[in-house]
């Protein structure tokens, strides 16, 4: 499977997307990444310190939205796996020695493989470059104003990476994205669940509405334990919504990135 691309414009925005296949298990070419001209594994064993990638990880699935006045901000795999925390193990659960076990087949030691968080936890909120200023503010966005009736201009969903932390739960990471005529509105989620211990749910919001000169963005942190929700009706799910009133929510930061002439 090639690289499918698509671009959309809107007011003064592009919006490109590009979904393909998942990064391999082994180099594909390596003569040709002997002589410098990497592979994707190869690209993102350099640049992780990560002794182990995801089970899916999305290598070239990505969505960049550009505005004209030079701003771009794009979400992709290789960034969002940057933030995973390595060098110590912030979650230490029996699962975490199952995950052990089942890396000895692959030539993994328990020399090779370091203290790392294996949830792939990451906080990433995008790749923001170009004109632009960060202003802190107080506003939030308003979900209630978006969940007004309006025609779907242009709608995408791309997956970033999965992990089923060995039949533990799940960890995935994934950006969802629609254009409406009175703007448009971004969701950037992070979303674990590790059976029996904690969910997790870390979410970047983007908002832009046609009549303003910034993007009003959002950040939150959603965590709550196994033990606080487990005799509410929903106990296993793959749909994190199904926990966002169920575990508090231990920070938000909004902003404006406003965009500059």
């Amino acid at each position: 499977m090639g690289v499918v691309r698509e671009e959309y414009s809107f007011d003064s925005w592009t919006i490109t997307t590009s979904k393909s296949h998942i990064l391999p298990s082994k180099c594909p070419v390596p003569d040709e990444c002997a002589a410098g001209t990497l592979c994707d594994l190869c690209v993102y064993s350099k640049e992780l310190e990560l002794p182990h990638f995801p089970e899916m990880v999305f290598p070239q699935n990505k969505l960049k939205i550009q505005h004209t006045s030079g701003f771009n901000i794009e979400f992709n795999a290789l960034d969002a796996l940057k933030q995973v925390v390595v060098g110590k193990m912030p979650l230490k659960v029996a699962c975490s020695e199952e995950w052990k076990l089942a890396r000895v087949g692959t030539g993994f030691t328990e020399k090779h493989i370091h203290p790392f968080d294996w949830t792939f936890s990451t906080e990433y909120s995008g790749t923001v470059s170009g004109n632009h200023i960060v202003q802190k503010c107080s506003d939030e966005i308003d979900l209630e104003k978006l969940k007004v009736r309006e025609e779907i201009l242009f709608f995408k969903e791309v997956i970033l990476f999965e992990d089923e932390l060995h039949d533990n739960g799940i960890a995935i990471s994934s950006v969802k994205f629609r254009v409406m005529p009175s703007g448009f509105f971004l969701l950037n989620r992070f979303f674990l669940r590790v059976d029996g211990v904690l969910v997790r749910v870390i979410d970047t919001r983007l908002h832009y509405e046609i009549e303003n000169k910034y993007v009003l963005r959002e950040r939150a942190f959603r965590e709550g334990r196994f033990s606080d929700i487990k005799h509410a009706s929903v106990a296993v799910s793959n749909d994190p919504t199904e926990y966002m009133h169920l575990i508090p929510l231990k920070y938000l930061i909004t902003d404006k990135l406003i965009l500059s002439s």
